[in-house]
């Protein structure tokens, strides 16, 4: 029986890096989009290809009666699971004297209590069936702060707090909570800092260059597979040694 996987954030960037990732492994993916709807669909007739399922369904993490139809929905076409991935979030650059109680608040709905949500609305059916694997996706921003990005820096930091809580929390229960902390990676929202910064923040890098995504979604697939059935509550930096 093929193996299934909850994405959300599917449409771009790591999260459609991993649904080809888990679609070339032999894993059914349901994934979340808010409103790019022609792109969802032609994200699921580019997996279908692969062959295997693909089902996008528009959900707004910031909604709770949203988060738990995707899970229902989620459930009904591929059964419980085998992993979650918390991919879903935003950035914002701005001076900490301008960032908004709204821009605050915000952030945290998305980056943090929209993790929040997706794992409550999920969680039920894992412990009903013993296992699973949730992989949250936070920033090394959340490690190490970034100027400009208070806010988004904070945000991903409570999800590592989340996930390690989490992990301790679950683990007698079967259920493996581990978390993806990206470096620079060349996606759409990282390029909004434009691209000086970009090849300065490659030229920081040890490596030498900035991340792709297909990078972050390999680490991701290890964690939610069998592969890595004996790691829980780790942090993985994806970041080509830019953080150590």
């Amino acid at each position: 029986m093929s193996k299934s996987v909850l994405i959300t954030g599917v449409t771009r960037g790591i999260g459609r890096a991993c649904a080809f990732k888990f679609a070339q492994e032999g894993w059914n993916i349901t994934g979340s989009y808010v409103s790019s709807t022609a792109v969802a669909e032609q994200l699921e007739q580019e997996i279908r290809k692969t062959g295997v399922q693909c089902r996008c369904i528009q959900a707004d993490i910031r909604d709770t009666a949203s988060v738990r139809r995707m899970a229902l929905l989620a459930q009904a076409n591929f059964g419980t699971p085998d992993a979650v991935v918390c991919n879903a979030g935003i950035a914002q650059q701005k001076m900490f004297s301008d960032i908004t109680e709204e821009d605050w608040d915000t952030m945290f709905d998305v980056n943090t209590k929209g993790v929040y949500r997706v794992i409550q609305a999920v969680l039920p059916q894992l412990l009903d069936r013993q296992s699973g694997s949730i992989v949250t996706v936070s920033s090394i921003w959340g490690q190490t702060g970034g100027s400009c990005e208070v806010h988004y820096s904070a945000s991903k930091a409570a999800v590592i707090g989340m996930t390690k809580a989490l992990a301790k929390e679950l683990g007698l229960s079967g259920v493996r909570v581990n978390c993806v902390s990206p470096g620079v990676i060349d996606t759409d929202m990282n390029r909004m800092h434009g691209e000086d910064i970009m090849q300065a923040l490659a030229e920081e890098t040890p490596l030498g260059r900035n991340g792709q995504p297909e990078e972050v979604a390999d680490v991701i697939y290890w964690l939610a597979s069998d592969q890595s059935r004996f790691v829980t509550g780790q942090v993985l930096g994806v970041n080509g040694g830019f953080y150590i």
